[in-house]
């Protein structure tokens, strides 16, 4: 027996497909079966296998259980929860070895995918194509390994409030938060988390249905936060809080109604952070603005620009001692009192604790933030085989020039208007451009030199598409 994988679902950072079309459970039963075999080479034996809330979940849970134990590894499952509560199976059990999620994160409602951590660390990018390259040989190890059910919420959440550690919860009696949970995983979590928060708090959808029938949970996209937007409005809320469909991002708006971006909540988290950990590295992903790596900087802080994607961040952290690093997207990751996993939720708990230990409220902190113009992700269509090859077109470019350029991941330019970025995606046949000045003619010169470019290697920036 073997297995080949349809050519579009072995991911960098994840697994992920169309059920029915490129994804179904007999991948999840070869998946099951590469990881049991490349968790016994290492002297791996036990497995945490969870699930978010999509309809085709539970399904793909079962074949993946069947080759994890056919294989000869021993499975925790632990049932429906977001991605974080999965790491947190991982990282806080002694007797674990690895752990794998079954999500489409915030993939529309007919994909679903997994994510995966073996040994404590990110399983991706090479793991990935290996995993692929054990099913398609067919050289499974054998074996009968045992199941056994986990309810672990009750834990996690225990865990989560651990967040606001040193905290008078007392002077937080008047505090009130909206959240808004998408009817993602993360719903179960949120409630009995919120029950046990000081101050007041109102919940948004937090009854898990994998068709998503409010809106769709990514709370990058600002069109997904008007719900919660309407709530903090109509209650007079402190701020509000949204996940994306596992729990593993979050989205956040002040009591304004303003965005708060995952920069600035990085600036918000960092401030906070340095406060007790003068001089910690930061990490930020390349497309974050130069606010956040100038105020870390102001802080005593060291900002670190590194390349996107979560697992390459996580991987970052652990190489440099980071304590504290997120992304453009929502993934917050915090080692410091942490494991160093992007968890939403425990975020969420962090940014109450920041703004109680700053004096601040997240209004005050957002309103002092530099009002810095910038672009959304422009993200547009460029066939799989040229989108590498242009980047690197480019990067020669500009090496060539006497432009200030950093090719961390993708090309990064900073002029004195401000800076542009053009990057490959990992996930998609997709360019990502952004740029952001400090006037609006600065942006429309740094847009100009994007379209130069790309216009040099034959492309132009056509419709955005989605993520």
């Amino acid at each position: 027996m073997s297995h080949q994988f349809h050519s579009t679902v072995l991911r960098e950072y994840d697994i992920r497909g169309i059920i029915g079309e490129t994804l179904g459970p007999d991948d999840a039963r070869a998946i099951g079966r590469s990881f049991a075999t490349l968790l016994r080479e290492a002297g791996g034996r036990k497995v945490a296998v969870g699930y978010d809330g999509r309809i085709s979940s539970p399904m793909l849970e079962h074949a993946l259980v069947e080759g994890l134990t056919a294989s000869g590894c021993d499975v925790v499952r632990i049932g429906m929860g977001p991605t974080p509560m999965l790491y947190y199976a991982e990282a806080s059990a002694e007797d674990v070895d690895g752990g794998i999620q079954i999500t489409g994160s915030h993939n529309p409602a007919n994909y679903n995918g997994f994510k995966m951590v073996f040994q404590g660390r990110p399983f991706f990018g090479a793991d990935i194509q290996r995993l692929g390259e054990i099913a398609q040989r067919g050289a499974w190890a054998h074996g009968a390994g045992i199941v056994e059910r986990a309810d672990i919420l009750d834990q996690y959440v225990e865990r989560l409030l651990q967040g606001l550690a040193g905290i008078d919860t007392g002077a937080l009696a008047d505090l009130k938060v909206g959240w808004d949970a998408g009817n993602g995983a993360a719903g179960p979590a949120l409630e009995k988390l919120a029950a046990r928060l000081p101050g007041e708090h109102h919940l948004l959808f937090t009854q898990v249905d994998g068709n998503f029938p409010n809106h769709h949970p990514d709370p990058t996209v600002e069109a997904n936060l008007a719900d919660l937007k309407a709530l903090v409005a109509e209650k007079k809320l402190d701020f509000g809080v949204a996940f994306d469909g596992d729990g593993d991002r979050i989205g956040a708006i002040d009591g304004e109604g303003r965005v708060v971006w995952g920069d600035q909540l990085l600036m918000i988290y960092a401030e906070d952070l340095l406060k007790s950990r003068p001089g910690a590295t930061i990490i930020a992903d390349v497309k974050a603005s130069r606010a956040l790596f100038d105020h870390v900087a102001a802080q005593g802080g060291k900002p670190l620009m590194w390349k996107t994607g979560h697992s390459l961040i996580k991987s970052k952290m652990k190489e440099v001692s980071s304590p504290l690093a997120g992304e453009m997207s929502g993934h917050v990751f915090f080692a410091d009192s942490y494991y160093g996993f992007d968890d939403a939720l425990f975020a969420g708990v962090r940014l109450i604790a920041a703004s109680a230990r700053l004096g601040k409220s997240v209004t005050e902190l957002r309103g002092e933030m530099p009002a810095m113009l910038n672009t959304p992700e422009l993200r547009f269509q460029v066939d799989e085989s040229r989108k590498f090859a242009a980047i690197e077109e480019i990067a020669g470019r500009i090496a060539a020039s006497d432009a200030v350029a950093d090719t961390t991941d993708g090309v990064r330019v900073t002029t004195a208007d401000g800076w542009w970025l053009l990057r490959a995606s990992n996930t998609q046949d997709v360019l990502v451009a952004r740029a952001e000045s400090d006037t609006p003619e600065g942006l429309e010169r740094l847009l100009a030199q994007i379209d130069e470019q790309l216009l040099l290697s034959g492309l132009e920036r056509g419709e955005s598409v989605g993520h």
